[in-house]
């Protein structure tokens, strides 16, 4: 049987330019990390406890100080006007009425004052958190900073998988380098070296490290999240210098093809952040079901892009609104059926490998 996103995926690969499909749908090299993302949940299975008494349930969590109604936040994921003509304004409404968090994307076509006044016209309180790359130069950075602040951003989720860029072949197939006239990144829009009215590049540098994230650190007071976190010292040295949570992220699978899938790194940075900061996850998560098993095994929540993406394409914003849905009465069910009244009873017991029991 086809489930409602598959079929939302469905109709949105129909109607996407395919360049556009790829440039969404594809990772790096071969594709393994893309390809694991999704299996390494399928090799997973909840064993289901009884007699719990557990209702009522709360699906509801709190990160960083911000309330989502389920423990399904949106990932970051870039250009969303090549997806539907009303792009990021869309995401962000749908998002909002949904009661969870929005990670607005540092390469979104919408500028984000423009993004969290979308999501504050659903409701006021809708937060929104803003995807950083630590650029270069710092004054950009800073001044990026400032706009999130500006809108009204709730913490900044910065990105640290990227170094360089991924070598997604797709897109080499496809000479997809630009976007099409009309559209741009537009917070990239008159910040400190652009022309004027124009736009920079987002750049990559392998030179950063980790005193640039102080540097960042000294420049704001929103809660940082350090997002693409896989190895677990990594996940200690981020807690020791003070970063407020991680995110467990292979970049959907579109930087390092040789990385694990996250479902599979998870356990171990959970065990070096031993509950000092929240731990969040995304890659693969395509069921309510792969949410809870992500929170047994050490997430407070779990984020979603390409869903998202396919929603958006095959119905705009009525479509992101079915994506966020589903997950979030799937959530519901998968913890009803495992004895659980909350995001917080899923425990690592609860996870075995398929075919084990």
């Amino acid at each position: 049987m086809t489930s409602a996103l598959s079929a939302l995926h469905a109709r949105a690969r129909e109607l996407l330019d395919p360049v556009h499909y790829d440039f969404f749908a594809g990772g790096a090299g071969d594709e393994m990390a893309l390809g694991e993302n999704r299996g390494a949940f399928r090799r997973l299975a909840l064993l289901p406890r009884v007699l719990r008494g557990n209702e009522p349930r709360d699906t509801a969590v709190t990160l960083l100080g911000d309330r989502a109604a389920t423990p399904v936040i949106v990932s970051p994921t870039a250009f969303h006007r090549l997806a539907h003509p009303d792009g990021e304004l869309a995401t962000a409404r749908a998002t909002a009425a949904a009661g969870t968090i929005l990670i607005a994307s540092m390469a979104s076509t919408t500028a984000v004052g423009e993004i969290t006044a979308a999501a504050r016209e659903i409701h006021p309180d809708a937060a929104v958190w803003f995807q950083l790359y630590l650029q270069p130069d710092h004054a950009v950075t800073t001044e990026l900073v400032r706009r999130a602040e500006k809108a009204g951003c709730t913490a900044l989720v910065v990105t640290v998988d990227s170094p360089v860029f991924g070598r997604r072949e797709r897109d080499e197939r496809n000479d997809f380098h630009d976007l099409p006239p009309g559209l741009a990144a537009e917070n990239m829009r008159d910040l400190p070296g652009a022309p004027p009215g124009g736009t920079l590049d987002i750049a990559m540098s392998p030179a950063l490290t980790w005193p640039d994230l102080w540097r960042l650190r000294d420049a704001t007071a929103l809660p940082i999240i350090l997002k693409g976190v896989l190895h677990p010292e990594d996940a200690r040295i981020a807690v020791a210098e003070g970063v407020d949570a991680l995110m467990v992220s292979n970049h959907g699978g579109r930087q390092l093809d040789a990385a694990p899938a996250t479902i599979e790194a998870l356990p171990r940075i959970a065990e070096a952040v031993a509950g000092r900061v929240p731990v969040l996850l995304d890659g693969g998560v395509r069921r309510g079901s792969d949410a809870a098993i992500a929170l047994a095994l050490g997430a407070t929540a779990v984020g979603v892009g390409r869903p998202v993406l396919w929603g958006l394409a095959a119905d705009g914003e009525a479509g992101v609104r079915q994506v966020l849905q589903v997950l979030g009465a799937e959530f519901d069910h998968a913890l009803a059926l495992c004895g659980a009244r909350r995001p917080a009873d899923l425990t690592q017991d609860l996870v075995t490998p398929r075919g084990a029991v």
